[in-house]
């Protein structure tokens, strides 16, 4: 009979599963899902991945904090049932609109459920064991990740709602184990959370991308465009004066006045606007251009996500000896690379093997690079009981680069993309995301690496206000690793090491031994947040 240590892991991956496949299976969806609703533009159907993407990284720290105060439990299945029922309402989607408002909702369910997953694990094994479980918890986002093209390529194949519908059984038999498997696990002291600040990012955010995705249409001048970047300009600063005053912040302003934290979340931006434009780039040109069907198209971008898979332990390995500066810039520069393979080798006449395949191989090594990296990088600057909350913004800082890179890759398309050249012009985003990105990451500096401990750390710690994903477990010879979130990213690696060392951590919860969202560490000894992508 099963342990009930690994029906645990086997219900809160179930749903980590769902949640990461998602992405992946939605953009190889997208030519089918326009042919269904009447060739729906380009614009429209982007908002199916931006406004995921808005809404669950403004909802993340706050989902968090409210399962610190309110129980992990209770918000993992509340996430679960909802991403569910959002999954049923995006197949069933009678229009655009209600599908973009479904995954909205779908946005919303996993931002409640992806915080408190490592959560719920950990608790359940012995401190010599947790990197077991960490290693499963990090491959379920790996696999969903390798996964996602062909086994989407094969339900869009018979019906792109199955899409969404593959979700209900698996979310509906994790719902009833979970309901009598899980343990309840709370903060007695868990701040609530700024759902203010929550909603003026989500509008801001929206405002901006809303602009860029009608810019062109509309016109650079006109009135609707102009207050739609202002609604940005005026509301950012806004949440960020908010921020410095209110005990349970979206951001902490101070973190970002942390050089090497703020060029990662800069270089997380940068880099993950690319990385967004590449993915459904993809998809849009082998069928729309070489007229691949969805399921070859999905087979042929599977090679991507493999070798980021392959690449990331490797170079999380390589950030923590030497620094994440060199693993980075050469990540950013294979990924900016592959752009140019792309823009300068690629036809109008399908030729996979040399035309297309060696970008992928090198961009998909690159992601695996750089995706460690920014992790490691950003957490290292920060004191260990800020490392859940550092995680978090971390998080926040991709999403956003996500909208925005298919926001502008929608704008450079335009409503009409049938040739090579067309698809010349959307890979420079690629490529100027990735040299950008390789920036910010070079002025790291070569001293943004991890330090060793002071002493073996018996226990680890983790921060529910996070998607977490595993950090290094001093002697377990476990590479660090993160899952993949709800919103572009791939492979199993994070890079997560402190750079000051495993300082003792206050607000014990022994029972436990998991951290609330704001970042403060329990455990009666060393403790380390571990922090995904």
């Amino acid at each position: 009979m099963m342990q009930r240590k690994w029906k645990i892991t086997l219900i809160v991956c179930a749903g980590v599963f769902m949640a990461s496949l998602d992405l992946f299976i939605v953009n190889i969806a997208f030519p089918s899902i326009a042919k269904h609703f009447n060739h729906a533009s380009l614009g429209s159907l982007s908002w199916i991945v931006s406004g995921y993407a808005i809404v669950f990284a403004a909802l993340l720290v706050p989902a968090g904090r409210w399962a610190d105060a309110f129980g992990r439990k209770r918000a993992f299945l509340l996430g679960l049932g909802i991403f569910v029922l959002a999954s049923v309402g995006c197949a069933f989607a009678p229009s655009v609109g209600f599908l973009i408002a479904a995954r909205l909702v779908q946005a919303g369910g996993g931002a409640l459920m992806l915080p408190t997953s490592l959560g719920l694990i950990l608790p359940e094994f012995a401190a010599s064991e947790r990197h077991v479980a960490i290693g499963v918890w990090a491959a379920t986002g790996g696999i969903a990740a390798a996964t996602g093209p062909p086994l989407g390529g094969l339900l869009v194949q018979a019906d792109w709602r199955l899409v969404f519908l593959v979700n209900v059984p698996v979310g509906l038999a994790a719902l009833v184990m979970g309901a009598r498997v899980l343990n309840e696990r709370r903060e007695a002291h868990a701040l609530r959370p700024d759902l203010v600040s929550a909603l003026g990012f989500t509008i801001a955010i929206g405002a901006l991308v809303l602009a860029i995705v009608n810019g062109q249409s509309w016109g650079w001048t006109s009135l609707p465009v102009l207050l739609l970047l202002a609604t940005p300009a005026v509301l950012l600063p806004a949440i960020w004066r908010r921020s410095e005053h209110h005990d349970s912040p979206l951001i902490d302003p101070a973190m970002l006045r942390v050089r090497s934290f703020s060029l990662a979340v800069s270089a997380s931006v940068l880099f993950f606007a690319g990385f967004a434009a590449m993915l459904l780039s993809g998809v849009l040109f082998l069928t729309g251009v070489w007229h691949e069907s969805v399921l070859i198209a999905g087979l042929m971008l599977f090679p991507g996500p493999f070798m980021a898979t392959l690449f990331s332990i490797p170079s999380a390995r390589l950030g923590a000896r030497v620094g994440y500066r060199i693993p980075g810039v050469i990540g950013a520069l294979m990924f900016a690379s592959a752009a140019v393979f792309w823009i300068t080798q690629t036809g109008d006449t399908p030729a996979y093997l040399t035309q297309y395949l060696p970008g992928t191989l090198i961009s998909g090594a690159g992601v695996g690079l750089v995706i460690p990296t920014l992790t490691g990088a950003g957490a290292s600057s920060l004191p260990p009981e800020r490392f859940a909350t550092g995680a978090a913004v971390l998080t926040m800082g991709r999403q956003v680069g996500s909208a925005l890179g298919i926001a502008i890759l929608v704008a450079v398309l335009g409503t009409a993309a049938t040739t090579a050249a067309d698809f010349h012009s959307a890979w420079k985003i690629c490529l100027v995301g990735g040299l950008s990105a390789g920036v910010a990451l070079a002025s790291l500096g070569p001293a943004v690496r991890r330090r060793a401990p002071a002493e073996p750390a018996p226990e680890v710690a983790v921060a529910s206000g996070v998607a977490a994903g595993p950090g290094l477990t001093p002697g377990s010879g476990l590479a660090p690793a993160s899952g993949v979130a709800p919103g572009p990213g791939l492979g199993p690696a994070s890079g997560l090491a402190p750079a000051s060392g495993l300082a003792p951590a206050s607000g014990v919860t022994p029972a436990s031994g998991v951290a609330p969202a704001s970042g403060v560490a329990p455990g009666p000894g060393p403790a380390m947040i571990e922090a995904s992508a």
